[in-house]
């Protein structure tokens, strides 16, 4: 802190022994004494408290992530399809009511069935996107080698076959 060496409080000493006198001293060695005492205390006090805010601080954060860690555990607990499988298969294997007769439970929203639609007549555009998206998705190799073929075809039909089968 204070960055004093021996020699520094020799001097202090020899200055506080002139200044102050040698019947004197004791007492006021005494005083300084007991003040720096009383600051280290407060300091002390300080540094505690301070502390303990700081743990206080934590605990709070602590408890607000372990509470939002519950009530997701809590949501998921509700929702857990074991406890609604394990519900199930007790209903079923409830032997009290095998005399009565079965009882169909009501179903309570059930949506009417949906009327299919009639798909929209193609367009030119529609047709062009198709055939744009064929050709991309074909490999080159076959490509060339159906190119080859229309070529060979054309020319003669036993080139086109030869062709095909080096391929």
């Amino acid at each position: 802190m204070f960055d004093i060496g021996w020699s520094e409080l020799v001097l202090i000493g020899v200055v506080a022994l002139v200044a102050i006198g040698p019947k004197e001293l004791p007492g006021v060695l005494r005083m300084v004494g007991q003040w720096m005492g009383k600051a280290r205390k407060m300091a002390a006090e300080f540094q505690g408290q301070f502390q303990e805010a700081m743990r206080e601080a934590e605990m709070a954060d602590l408890k607000k992530s372990f509470d939002e860690v519950k009530e997701a555990a809590t949501g998921f607990t509700n929702n857990n399809p074991l406890t609604s499988l394990q519900k199930d298969v007790s209903d079923a294997l409830r032997v009290d009511a095998l005399d009565k007769p079965a009882e169909t439970p009501a179903i309570a929203a059930v949506e009417p069935p949906t009327t299919p639609t009639t798909p929209e007549a193609p367009t030119p555009a529609t047709f062009m996107e198709a055939e744009a998206h064929a050709a991309a998705n074909e490999p080159l190799v076959i490509t060339r080698e159906v190119e080859q073929a229309q070529v060979a075809q054309d020319t003669a039909p036993s080139e086109a076959i030869k062709d095909a089968k080096a391929s």
